[in-house]
Formats: structure tokens, sequence, C-alpha cells
């Protein structure tokens, strides 16, 4: 019995619901929320939407009611508020670190098993938070970044050279904002270096709009995009249930890989049925460790307040 829980029945949390469902990998998908009627009614459409897609899976939607979620593989949490326009994700630390903090707890007491994907942000930050709240070993708690960035990546660099997407392979390290780094040495299109179908101001182009991506989108719609991001999410879900080790880019803890430590940051990593099975660590230009130790700079400063939050 393959059992997911998605906690928050908000877009990013659908979004995530309607793909895996439609997967048919798990047995039984749950679906909870703190506003009445609001995961029973999505429950009950995706449930309805099953003899069209042709899929199996059991979604159940409940109000707050975590002894519904028990004995979950993965307990996803997307709970907290969103990004309006002009707001950085660091601002979203005062809140959604107590609604993470929360979550965890009920949630791990009927799930004491499971693995943690947080998608709620701050992102690298609540990682933590959802760590330390667990007390979970570190390769079960782990954030979904990477590939919505890399996505996103892929995406501008398929419209800047008008190639398919499905060809580029590429990564992104550090955390999920501004401070994010693309990297131009691991990027391929077709296995071709990106450089060599480029120019470094394209490429630098393409970084930047990289890394406000998710201001681009919450400037069209008011508030944080969920189809790419419901997506992402089901990737590693899929991939942990399924044990196929894929290598995935993760918010993942770092306990000396690349220097850094006590910190969850973006790095590939090996993704399977134990969570994350091991942390590649990569050979890194100059550049792109400077920018690195930036990112990891501005993570442990938001860090140190999210923890005088959840203590307090």
């Amino acid at each position: 019995m393959k059992r997911v829980t998605i906690i928050g029945a908000g877009e990013v949390g659908t979004s995530c619901a309607y793909c895996i469902a439609e997967r048919d990998v798990i047995n039984e998908l749950v679906l909870l929320d703190r506003k009445p009627g609001l995961a029973e009614g999505k429950a009950l459409d995706l449930r309805q939407m099953a003899a069209i897609k042709r899929f199996d899976t059991n979604v159940i939607g409940v109000c707050n009611d975590y002894t519904a979620t028990a004995d979950s593989d993965i307990i996803v949490i997307t709970s907290g508020i969103t990004r309006s326009p002009g707001m950085e994700r660091s601002e979203l630390v005062t809140t959604n670190a107590k609604i993470v903090q929360e979550v965890t707890q009920q949630a791990t007491k009927y799930s004491p098993n499971a693995i943690i994907l947080v998608v709620s942000n701050p992102l690298d930050v609540l990682c933590y938070c959802a760590y330390i709240t667990s007390q979970f070993p570190a390769h079960r708690v782990m954030g979904m970044s990477g590939l919505l960035d890399i996505a996103r990546y892929k995406s501008f660099i398929a419209e800047e050279l008008n190639v398919s997407s499905k060809d580029i392979q590429a990564l992104i390290l550090g955390g999920h904002g501004k401070t994010m780094v693309p990297m131009p040495r691991y990027t391929t299109i077709g296995g071709i270096p990106i450089r060599q179908l480029m120019s470094e101001e394209q490429i630098q182009k393409v970084i930047k709009r990289t890394q406000l991506g998710g201001e681009e989108l919450i400037n069209y719609l008011g508030r944080s995009a969920w189809f790419a991001a419901g997506a992402s999410i089901c990737q590693m879900i899929e991939a942990i249930i399924c044990d196929q080790r894929r290598v995935f880019p993760v918010c993942a803890y770092l306990n000396g890989e690349y220097g850094f430590s006590d910190i969850y940051l973006g790095v590939p990593v090996i993704l399977g049925a134990n969570g994350i099975e091991k942390v590649i660590e990569l050979e890194l230009d100059p550049s792109d460790k400077e920018n690195f130790i930036k990112s990891e700079n501005e993570i442990r400063n938001n860090l140190n307040i999210m923890r005088q939050i959840i203590q307090s």
C-alpha cells in the first residue's frame, strides 16, 4: 500500500495531486487542508476524473484530520502564504515557519517513517525547520526547488534557441531565489555544450531571467504559479515511490559537502526509496563557487531568523 499525503489543497497542492494521481503509481492520496470543504471537494473532483483519465489512485480529502494521513510513505508540505508582487521569499519566514512547524509536528506523529518533501517558501529555510521539528534523519527531509528552477532555465534556453526543451540537460545549485546558481558548465543541448550554441550575453540573459523566474510569474498572476511546481513535486514523489534512483537537483541537508555544514541548499542527489541516497559533489568553476557561497550566506541569514521564530 503506497500512500502519499499532500498538506495544503491550494493551487500547488492540487496541481501535484492531479499529476501524481494520474501517474497511477500510488494506491492512496490524502489531500489535507485547514479550510472546511476545500480538500474534500477537490478530492471528489479528482476521483470523478479517474474514470476519464483511467487511473485507480484513491483520492481522499480531509479537513485538518491528521489521523487520516497515518502511515504515509511521503508527506508533501505546501501549506503557508504565497508571495504577492514585490514580496521576497525571505519575507514569508515569519508566518510560514510557524505553519510548517505545526504541520510537521502533526503529520510526523502519525507517519513516523515517512519522507518529508517541503514546497513552502522560503524553501531552503523551511526544509531546515521541518528537519529540526521532525527529528528525522536528514536523508528523509528534503525540498523541491531545483527541478522547478531547472524547468524554467530549460524553457528559457529553448525559447532563446528555438529548440525542444526535451533535449536540454542542465543544473542549478544554491538557494531557491535570486541567488540561485545556474551552471552553464553543466548545461548541454543534445549533448552539445551550451557555450557552443549561445553567446555569453545570451547565456547571462537566460540566467538572469531564471533567477527572476518566480517574480515574472507573480507579476502576471498576482501570486505564485502552480503547474510547473506541481509537476516537479510529482517527479520527486515518483522517483521515491518507484525507487528510480534519479539524479535530481534537490534541496538537501549538507554536512561538509561543497564546504558547507548544517544547512539546506540545492544540490544534485541520487533520489530513491530511502530518500536522498547520495549527495553528488561536482567540480565548480571559481565564479560558480563564489556565487554558491553568496547563496549560502543569504540562506544562513534567513536560517538565523527562522530559529528565533520557532523557538519563541
